[in-house]
């Protein structure tokens, strides 16, 4: 497909699924049920999948929010986070209900504790999501999370009406690994491209990612497809083509890794889109996500710029 004056259209980034407000507390440790814990530090920020629009917007991609955002101060904050890195929101405000939250609680190693609610962006629909208006090429991007509950039934009726050269990108998040084997299996069959970390990849298959979990994630995967398996700091592995590849990570002084792997999906995906094939794109976000943990706050992804300034660092020792 062209633009209007004759060049090829670049793919767009498409997420569905929920934007939220972290609300987010700095603990020593975590407090034992019953009992209490003094934070250090209190921080609002806009995330969920603003994480990995905000990461691919930052990387040059032309982003898109598909899913619901409510009326309210937490909604007005996540359209204003979207607006500062121009990623547009294509489905209407949903009236009369504002957009849930995620407390999050970080210890010192920089390992966090989730509790979610739920607001307006559960309250998604079909006519809602295909304001996106999903050509042949974009890649949409699909949440675990987002195939539980009310969400579930009008996401999976959208995406089984996406043309077939539409590129479905699967994030399962700790929820797919839960879901009904026949409801895996049918989002699994429509999914081009799989991208988890090693745990997950380890649930849905029982093979650890040292034993090549990303391979045995593409086996449950239509032919051809890609599966990602990230492995912290020790980088990912890529499988393509009948053959997995390694790519080390760069290991920092963690911060905060709260969106570090949302950093790295939409750094892959926003490579993709602007051509690369997937190795760079994957040594691209595994840099993307060496930086991201070194900076407090989930949508804090870097530029394109950083990630080049980063690597070239790297290579001159």
């Amino acid at each position: 497909m062209a633009t209007q004056d004759g060049q090829p259209r670049r793919p767009r980034l498409i997420h569905s699924a929920q934007a939220l407000v972290d609300e987010v507390v700095e603990v020593a440790a975590l407090p034992e049920r019953g009992g209490n814990a003094v934070a250090t530090s209190y921080s609002r920020y806009a995330g969920g999948a603003v994480n990995i629009l905000v990461a691919a917007a930052r990387s040059g991609a032309e982003c898109v929010h598909a899913g619901a955002v409510g009326t309210g101060s937490n909604g007005d904050l996540v359209r204003a986070a979207l607006a500062a890195d121009r990623v547009a929101i294509s489905s209407p405000a949903v009236e009369g209900i504002d957009t849930g939250i995620c407390v999050v609680m970080v210890e010192p190693s920089a390992e966090r504790t989730f509790v979610t609610t739920q607001g307006a962006e559960r309250h998604v629909t079909v006519e809602g999501l295909q304001t996106s208006s999903p050509q042949v090429g974009d890649l949409v991007c699909v949440s675990g999370f987002s195939l539980v509950g009310r969400t579930r039934d009008p996401l999976l009726e959208w995406v089984s009406g996406l043309a077939e050269g539409v590129v479905v990108v699967l994030d399962p998040g700790d929820a797919f690994g839960g879901l009904e084997a026949t409801l895996q299996d049918r989002v699994l069959a429509r999914t081009t491209v799989w991208t988890s970390n090693a745990d997950e990849a380890l649930t849905l298959t029982g093979v650890r990612v040292e034993d090549d979990s990303a391979a045995a994630v593409a086996a449950r995967l239509p032919a051809g497809a890609v599966a990602v398996v990230r492995d912290g700091a020790k980088g990912c592995h890529v499988h393509e083509g009948g053959r997995t590849q390694y790519l080390p990570g760069h290991p920092q002084e963690a911060v905060d890794t709260n969106g570090a792997g949302d950093t790295h999906t939409g750094v892959l995906l926003a490579e993709r889109a602007s051509g690369a094939d997937w190795l760079t794109a994957a040594r691209r976000a595994n840099a993307a996500g060496a930086i991201k943990v070194t900076r407090r706050g989930p949508a804090t992804a870097p530029t394109s710029a950083e990630i080049d300034a980063f690597l070239a660092a790297l290579a001159n020792g």
